[in-house]
């Protein structure tokens, strides 16, 4: 059975499994050493006491997470918030990675979040196509600007509106779960 569900620092360990093959096998993201299990967990714990954070599990397993943070912390940026998700590899192509955004972005349009930023690592064709069938827009590349297994890499910034943009635009309310 698949549900996508609300993560909670229990489940640091399981998706830290599917994060870790990005860390030590790819430059997708720029994390360079795994976190501790803990580490994970406060990382969890600290994103749910303002934003979304989902799992993906079929039968009991975790097969991907997506989750909302802070574009920017100063407060003119608060109607702005990044996105991540990653798919356990052996899991991708399976809509499973769709099912989140979904999620998250329904979550994040209920909560008053006016646009929606992805930063993604220079050239990642799967990644570009998968935003862009959203609607996300590229808005800025940066040349050179990371350095992980031997090479400069390239980062690109997507953007897409979630809602309406108006004057005296009412701040954000907290993670609003269904």
């Amino acid at each position: 059975m698949d549900l996508i569900r609300l993560a909670t620092p229990r489940d640091a360990r399981d998706i830290l499994a599917v994060y870790t093959p990005y860390i030590e096998n790819t430059v997708i993201t720029f994390e360079t050493e795994v976190p501790s299990v803990e580490a994970f967990a406060s990382r969890i714990e600290n994103t749910l006491e303002k934003f979304p954070y989902y799992v993906y599990v079929r039968d009991g397993k975790i097969l991907g997470y997506a989750y909302a943070s802070p574009f920017h912390p100063r407060a003119a940026y608060q109607w702005s918030c990044e996105l991540s998700i990653y798919v356990d590899k052996k899991a991708r192509h399976l809509g499973i990675g769709t099912k989140l955004y979904d999620c998250l972005e329904d979550t994040l349009v209920r909560m008053g979040y006016l646009n929606a930023y992805a930063c993604i690592t220079y050239p990642n064709p799967q990644s570009i196509q998968f935003h862009e069938k959203r609607g996300y827009q590229k808005v800025a590349h940066y040349h050179q600007c990371g350095y992980k297994m031997g090479k400069y890499l390239d980062v690109v910034w997507y953007e897409r509106f979630l809602n309406a943009h108006k004057a005296d635009p009412t701040a954000p309310v907290g993670y609003i779960e269904d």
